[in-house]
């Protein structure tokens, strides 16, 4: 086992995984998403549920946005697939579970995932107690972010071919990041070979969600910034656009809230969707 009791995932990676499970057990089916490899990798204690940031009701909205983005990503990626793409990069992996849950598609593809050192010797670590193993088509791309290490040259290194397009996601990043940084990534991304698609989430200003998450919204805000880690950057739809825009995308989209809404709970009847104005995703093709 790992040792270091700091090298397991930081809280917010936690917390998405334990709120993709949290989708299979307590909202019916059909589900979004069904996802309880984070929960098997993380192994909490029975009392898990208890936490307060696990309520089954308060986090409805949020859970909703979470396996919203995860399976809106998991489509873009099979058909990206299907149209010949063979390269995944996933910057931040935390405890994404594409290789694991989708592996007779994700065998077709190089799976880069992306993210600190410590996290990821954890994670490699619990992958095989589990017996899910690290087959040669996933590769762990450990990155140095504290200590300015570039993520693209990691990259290269690990077998990313420059030449090749690639399919590029980013979950719930954008938001630590300051504005240059995140007009940086997007200009790394987008010299990317052509056919190649980012797939980015960004968060609206707090004051611009619905009023019923507004209130959680700003709980994850204060908590972050007391954990040192604090929110940096806010983007309204245009903005981000533009951004992409700038960096050299040739095109992009947003994905909205009432977009996933209408894709994948439509035909719900117990209300369970994302929140408008909260976290969305841009969409931007090389």
């Amino acid at each position: 086992m790992i040792e270091q009791r700091d090298a397991a995932p930081d809280s917010t990676a936690a917390r998405v995984a334990l709120w993709r499970a949290l989708h299979v057990e307590a909202d019916a089916p059909p589900h979004v998403l069904d996802d309880t490899i984070g929960l098997k990798l993380l192994a909490p204690g029975d009392d898990w549920r208890e936490r307060g940031d696990m309520d089954p009701q308060f986090t409805r909205p949020f859970r909703a946005s979470i396996v919203a983005r995860a399976r809106l990503i998991e489509d873009l990626v099979i058909e990206q697939a299907g149209r010949g793409i063979t390269q995944y990069v996933i910057l931040g992996a935390g405890l994404d579970s594409f290789a694991q849950r989708r592996p007779e598609i994700a065998s077709r593809l190089t799976v880069f995932e992306i993210d600190q050192p410590g996290s990821q010797a954890w994670k490699r670590q619990r992958l095989i107690e589990l017996g899910f193993g690290v087959p040669p088509w996933l590769r762990f791309v450990p990155v140095d972010f504290e200590a300015g290490q570039a993520w693209h040259d990691r990259l290269v290194t690990e077998g990313f071919d420059c030449d090749k397009p690639a399919v590029v996601v980013s979950t719930g990043v954008s938001m630590y990041l300051t504005r240059d940084a995140n007009a940086a990534t997007l200009r790394q991304v987008a010299a990317f070979a052509g056919g190649s698609t980012l797939a980015m989430t960004f968060l609206l200003p707090l004051e611009m969600a619905d009023p019923d998450v507004r209130p959680g919204l700003e709980m994850a805000e204060k908590g972050a910034r007391a954990s040192g880690t604090p929110f940096q950057s806010f983007f309204t739809p245009p903005q981000m656009l533009a951004l992409a825009r700038e960096a050299g995308f040739a095109e992009a989209r947003h994905v909205s809230a009432a977009d996933l809404t209408r894709r994948y709970f439509a035909q719900r009847t117990d209300g369970l969707r994302p929140p408008n104005n909260a976290e969305e995703l841009l969409i931007a093709n090389t």
